[in-house]
């Protein structure tokens, strides 16, 4: 029993680009890199359905480096205060140590 093949995103865009682009056909192509035409047909309507995406993934990406920075913020502030309170605490310590309590 053959082992399944899998194929990097490079090499599957490659082989869509050159249908796309017309340089060869889909059989050439197949024959090519040694893939079934059902496979790259697969391939080629996964790549057009999902091309608008490259353009709109800009939007995400900002929204996604926003809430990282809210975030990160958050971190910082919250690890301030674990700070604030640790050293609360070692004084109230401290202070109960010295009144005798």
């Amino acid at each position: 029993m053959k082992a399944r093949r899998t194929f990097t995103a490079e090499f599957k865009t490659q082989v869509v680009l050159e249908i796309l682009a017309g340089t060869s056909s889909m059989a050439g192509v197949c024959q090519k890199h040694g893939v079934k035409q059902q496979v790259v047909s697969r391939w080629k309507t996964e790549f057009l359905d999902r091309a608008s995406e490259v353009f709109s993934g800009n939007a995400q990406q900002q929204a996604d480096q926003q809430r990282i920075a809210e975030l990160e913020r958050m971190v910082g502030r919250l690890t301030m205060e674990i700070e604030i309170l640790k050293k609360a605490t070692g004084l109230l310590s401290s202070l109960r140590r010295t009144n005798g309590r």
